[in-house]
Protein backbone atom coordinates (compact mmCIF):
# COMPACT_ATOMS: atom_id res chain seq x y z
CA UNK A 1 0.00 0.00 0.00
CA UNK A 2 0.91 3.54 -0.14
CA UNK A 3 0.90 4.24 3.59
CA UNK A 4 3.71 0.82 3.67
CA UNK A 5 5.48 2.72 0.96
CA UNK A 6 5.81 6.09 2.27
CA UNK A 7 6.90 4.51 5.96
CA UNK A 8 9.46 2.49 3.97
CA UNK A 9 11.00 5.50 2.23
CA UNK A 10 11.14 8.03 5.41
CA UNK A 11 12.64 5.38 7.11
CA UNK A 12 15.30 4.17 4.67
CA UNK A 13 16.15 8.35 4.17
CA UNK A 14 16.23 8.32 8.44
CA UNK A 15 19.03 5.54 8.13
CA UNK A 16 20.99 7.01 5.35
CA UNK A 17 20.85 10.35 7.00
CA UNK A 18 22.32 8.67 10.53
CA UNK A 19 24.61 6.74 8.70
CA UNK A 20 26.22 10.33 6.66
CA UNK A 21 26.03 12.24 10.36
CA UNK A 22 28.14 9.41 11.95
CA UNK A 23 30.79 9.37 8.97
CA UNK A 24 30.82 13.11 8.95
CA UNK A 25 31.64 12.86 13.32
CA UNK A 26 34.34 10.02 12.34
CA UNK A 27 36.01 12.31 9.49
CA UNK A 28 35.87 15.91 12.44
CA UNK A 29 37.59 13.95 15.07
CA UNK A 30 40.24 13.21 12.26
CA UNK A 31 40.87 17.02 12.37
CA UNK A 32 41.99 19.77 14.53
CA UNK A 33 39.79 21.52 16.46
CA UNK A 34 39.14 25.53 16.13
CA UNK A 35 42.71 27.43 16.85
CA UNK A 36 44.90 24.60 15.77
CA UNK A 37 46.77 23.40 12.60
CA UNK A 38 47.29 20.06 11.86
CA UNK A 39 50.71 18.27 10.65
CA UNK A 40 50.60 14.89 10.24
CA UNK A 41 48.85 13.27 13.23
CA UNK A 42 48.68 16.02 15.35
CA UNK A 43 47.42 19.57 16.03
CA UNK A 44 49.70 23.06 17.44
CA UNK A 45 48.65 25.85 18.23
CA UNK A 46 50.65 29.00 19.04
CA UNK A 47 49.91 30.52 22.12
CA UNK A 48 50.88 34.52 21.61
CA UNK A 49 50.89 35.01 25.32
CA UNK A 50 54.65 35.28 27.51
CA UNK A 51 54.72 33.02 30.01
CA UNK A 52 57.07 31.17 32.27
CA UNK A 53 58.18 27.70 30.70
CA UNK A 54 55.60 25.97 33.50
CA UNK A 55 52.93 28.03 33.06
CA UNK A 56 53.70 27.39 29.52
CA UNK A 57 53.18 23.95 29.88
CA UNK A 58 50.13 24.10 32.38
CA UNK A 59 48.43 26.04 29.67
CA UNK A 60 49.06 23.04 27.20
CA UNK A 61 47.71 20.55 29.09
CA UNK A 62 44.71 23.01 29.98
CA UNK A 63 44.18 22.57 26.14
CA UNK A 64 44.61 18.59 26.35
CA UNK A 65 47.79 18.57 24.95
CA UNK A 66 51.64 19.70 26.12
CA UNK A 67 54.66 21.82 24.90
CA UNK A 68 55.37 20.69 21.54
CA UNK A 69 58.11 18.12 21.07
CA UNK A 70 60.07 17.33 17.76
CA UNK A 71 60.97 14.25 15.98
CA UNK A 72 62.13 15.35 12.26
CA UNK A 73 63.14 18.41 10.42
CA UNK A 74 59.85 18.49 8.69
CA UNK A 75 57.85 18.66 11.94
CA UNK A 76 60.44 21.79 12.88
CA UNK A 77 59.24 23.68 9.93
CA UNK A 78 55.65 22.40 9.97
CA UNK A 79 55.78 23.64 13.37
CA UNK A 80 57.44 27.17 12.29
CA UNK A 81 54.63 27.19 9.81
CA UNK A 82 51.70 26.84 12.18
CA UNK A 83 53.96 30.06 14.10
CA UNK A 84 54.14 31.82 11.27
CA UNK A 85 50.66 31.44 10.07
CA UNK A 86 49.58 32.37 14.04
CA UNK A 87 51.92 35.67 14.39
CA UNK A 88 52.95 36.73 10.54
CA UNK A 89 56.58 36.52 12.74
CA UNK A 90 59.20 33.77 13.87
CA UNK A 91 59.77 34.64 17.76
CA UNK A 92 61.50 33.10 19.90
CA UNK A 93 58.85 30.45 21.23
CA UNK A 94 59.32 27.50 24.42
CA UNK A 95 58.98 23.84 23.28
CA UNK A 96 58.41 21.17 25.65
CA UNK A 97 62.44 20.02 25.94
CA UNK A 98 63.65 20.41 29.41
CA UNK A 99 66.75 19.11 31.25
CA UNK A 100 65.74 20.61 34.51
CA UNK A 101 66.16 17.26 36.25
CA UNK A 102 69.58 16.74 35.30
CA UNK A 103 71.93 18.62 33.52
CA UNK A 104 72.12 17.41 29.62
CA UNK A 105 69.79 14.48 29.92
CA UNK A 106 67.17 16.01 28.19
CA UNK A 107 63.30 15.02 27.60
CA UNK A 108 59.93 16.15 25.66
CA UNK A 109 57.27 17.31 28.71
CA UNK A 110 54.98 14.35 26.53
CA UNK A 111 56.89 11.85 27.39
CA UNK A 112 57.62 11.08 23.69
CA UNK A 113 61.45 9.74 22.51
CA UNK A 114 63.97 12.70 22.82
CA UNK A 115 65.09 11.60 18.98
CA UNK A 116 65.93 14.95 17.18
CA UNK A 117 67.79 18.09 18.13
CA UNK A 118 68.33 21.21 15.89
CA UNK A 119 70.38 23.37 18.21
CA UNK A 120 72.16 26.90 17.11
CA UNK A 121 75.63 26.78 17.06
CA UNK A 122 77.46 26.66 20.59
CA UNK A 123 73.88 25.31 21.95
CA UNK A 124 72.97 24.10 24.35
CA UNK A 125 75.52 25.87 26.58
CA UNK A 126 73.50 26.13 30.07
CA UNK A 127 74.39 29.73 30.15
CA UNK A 128 75.15 30.58 33.86
CA UNK A 129 74.20 27.33 34.92
CA UNK A 130 71.33 27.65 34.96
CA UNK A 131 69.17 26.74 31.08
CA UNK A 132 67.02 24.04 31.41
CA UNK A 133 64.31 24.66 28.82
CA UNK A 134 64.20 25.33 25.24
CA UNK A 135 63.00 28.17 23.00
CA UNK A 136 62.92 27.40 19.32
CA UNK A 137 63.19 30.30 16.71
CA UNK A 138 66.58 31.45 17.97
CA UNK A 139 69.06 33.63 16.31
CA UNK A 140 69.52 33.86 12.56
CA UNK A 141 69.61 29.80 12.05
CA UNK A 142 66.23 30.38 13.80
CA UNK A 143 67.05 26.98 15.56
CA UNK A 144 66.86 25.43 19.19
CA UNK A 145 68.70 27.24 22.39
CA UNK A 146 68.93 26.58 26.09
CA UNK A 147 67.71 29.48 28.18
CA UNK A 148 66.36 30.06 32.20
CA UNK A 149 63.24 28.43 32.10
CA UNK A 150 61.69 31.52 34.29
CA UNK A 151 61.78 33.80 30.33
CA UNK A 152 58.81 34.79 29.61
CA UNK A 153 58.01 33.61 26.25
CA UNK A 154 55.25 32.85 23.65
CA UNK A 155 54.29 28.86 23.28
CA UNK A 156 53.55 26.13 21.31
CA UNK A 157 50.94 23.27 21.94
CA UNK A 158 50.38 19.71 20.41
CA UNK A 159 47.69 16.99 20.96
CA UNK A 160 46.94 14.34 19.18
CA UNK A 161 44.21 14.92 16.21
CA UNK A 162 40.47 14.44 17.99
CA UNK A 163 41.61 15.46 21.19
CA UNK A 164 39.09 17.73 23.08
CA UNK A 165 40.34 20.31 25.99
Amino acid sequence: TMKTLTVTALLCAIMALTGAAERHLVKRSLLCSHGWTRYNSRCFRFIPRAMTWAKAEKNCLSLGGHLASVHSVLEYHGIQTAIMSSSFNHPNTWIGGSDAQEENQWFWSDGTRFDYTIWANGEPNNGEGQQHCIQMNFGDAKAWDDVQCWTKLPSICAKKKGVQA
